[in-house]
């Protein structure tokens, strides 16, 4: 993204940071999920959650030695949560956390957009409502028509 031209709020969803954070978040509901069916031991969920990590300058400079973004964010992982990161990633690929990531990025990209739209359609409602009847000039094809109001064009 552009930064000059994007908003702030929405610079952050799509951060590089995010992005890991969002994987992490995968990482983490597919743990509490294989130990909720007994494939992982409980108490190694709870190492993990309050030991990983997002690490950009680690997971870059391992980006640099493997050439895959999965594996150098894993490797970074290791180093944050100690043993307890052999249960991370477990029956899973990279495009599980990558496509399920993206997909939770969507999400909160959806939810500033609709936001948006909302705010957007109070604010035509009340000009619509405030311009009800002031009366102009109507337009077809790019000539004067029939006189409609201000607020019907809102």
């Amino acid at each position: 993204m552009i930064g000059r031209y994007t908003l702030k709020e929405m610079g952050k969803v799509w951060s590089k940071e995010n992005r890991y954070v969002k994987w992490l978040e995968v990482e983490i509901a597919v743990c509490e999920g294989m130990a909720k069916y007994g494939c992982i031991p409980s108490d190694a969920v709870e190492k993990i959650k309050e030991r990983a990590r997002v690490d950009i300058e680690r997971i870059d400079a391992f980006e640099k030695l493997s050439n895959h973004e999965v594996i150098a964010f894993l490797d970074a992982l290791k180093e944050s949560v100690g043993d307890e990161a052999r249960y991370i990633h477990l029956g899973l690929t990279s495009s599980d956390i990558m496509d399920t990531g993206l997909a939770l990025q969507l999400m909160d990209a959806s939810k500033i957009i609709q936001r948006d739209i909302d705010n957007l359609q109070e604010i035509l409602r009340e000009q619509a409502m405030r311009y009800k009847n002031t009366i102009m000039i109507g337009r077809t094809h790019g000539i004067h028509a029939q006189p409609i109001t201000l607020g019907l064009k809102f």
